[in-house]
């Protein structure tokens, strides 16, 4: 196939490309710029989003003797990611900045333009698996799996993709890497939000969206018990940092329950209130076979890398409904919930849709 190698510069996207090389593909890297200000993005080395991200990703190219081009997507990435971003928390919801940018940027945008220069698929370093029979699967490494944040993907966009590590662990691609001579074999990995410099998301928040001064509320008793300055410094299940002005009167610590906007409320509570045995989401993407007719008995994800729960799913006009067999405690509105069939050759990725309630 002629292929398109999404380059972000890490150890993960390099080996995805030089993996597409020795396949016999005819491959072309590419870079997307994504920041307005490269200054002003996360730097060190961290394999995502910066100037020397884009000179690593040049050299790999440049050991596997491909074509290396670099695209200007800051616009794109600044509308549909930090935007989105920043009017999520607005709206009383937490987020997935790399789930959203997996969905609106690297398979809409790269994928819509890749096709319409003549090439068959685009090739990521994303751990997950996508077979023969085009169902999404866990990646072998389970602490590196990110099915979780591909399950947005449709099945059009499914269909041309490449994912080659997910029959690897982190340590094999790194030992690949290195016999390959490519430089950034011990690259460390990407953790943080790449539009966050210095990672401080609540002051990231705060030059945006300005002081909003409100109250603190127990969910118990419905007393107020302390103040903030914006509610999109809280998320669902957060512990420290609520800066309450009493204790709770059995003296436990209480937990961030549910942020609501339009009062510009957070009301906080013991922990077992965090525990929730049903979930109501919206927009479902279905790709893990037809679309059911009936309640779907499977098991579901609320978080990258949180519990796994079995549950029963069912896809109705208004969007998703869930119901766990093990509450889960900590889930926000804004998070995705994937839906997962256990499988022996891989849990296999059925659906997902956006959390509401």
């Amino acid at each position: 196939m002629r292929v398109l190698a999404a380059m972000s510069g890490g150890v993960d996207s390099a080996v995805a490309a030089a993996r597409a090389v020795e396949a016999g593909h005819d491959v072309t890297g590419v870079h997307l710029a994504l920041a307005r200000n490269p200054q002003t993005y996360r730097t060190g080395a961290r394999g995502c989003c910066t100037l020397e991200d884009s000179r690593d990703a040049r050299r790999a190219a440049d050991v596997l003797g491909i074509p290396f081009y670099v695209w200007d997507m800051a616009d794109r990435f600044h509308a549909d990611v930090v935007d989105d971003f920043v009017a999520e928390y607005a709206a009383g919801r937490t987020p997935n900045p790399c789930l959203r940018c997996n969905e609106k940027i690297k398979f809409a945008a790269v994928l819509d333009r890749a096709v319409a220069l003549g090439f068959d698929a685009v090739v990521t370093g994303h751990h997950a698996r996508l077979g023969a029979d085009g169902l999404l699967r866990r990646s072998v490494d389970l602490a590196k799996d990110q099915s979780y944040v591909l399950a947005v993907l449709t099945r059009e966009q499914l269909d041309r993709s490449v994912f080659p590590l997910g029959d690897s662990t982190k340590a094999q691609v790194r030992e690949e890497a290195a016999r390959r001579g490519l430089a950034v074999a011990d690259k460390p990995d990407s953790h943080d939000i790449c539009f966050i410099a210095d990672g401080d998301t609540r002051g990231f928040l705060a030059g945006r969206l300005g002081e909003a001064p409100g109250e603190v509320v127990d969910a118990l008793t419905g007393a107020v018990v302390g103040s903030h300055t914006g509610a999109y410094q809280y998320t669902v299940g957060q512990r420290r940092g609520l800066h309450l002005d009493r204790p709770a009167p059995d003296g436990r610590p209480r937990y961030v329950l549910s942020i609501t906007p339009k009062t510009n409320t957070v009301t906080v509570g013991p922990a077992e209130a965090l525990e929730v045995s049903t979930v109501r989401a919206e927009r479902p993407v279905w790709t893990g076979g037809a679309r059911p007719t009936a309640p779907v008995e499977c098991e579901v994800q609320l978080r990258a890398h949180g519990d796994v729960v079995p549950a029963t799913v069912e896809l109705t006009d208004g969007g998703l409904h869930a119901e766990l067999r093990r509450p889960l405690r900590g889930v926000a509105a804004g998070q995705a919930i994937v839906a997962y069939r256990p499988d022996p050759a891989g849990d296999v990725v059925l659906g997902s849709a956006t959390i509401t309630a």
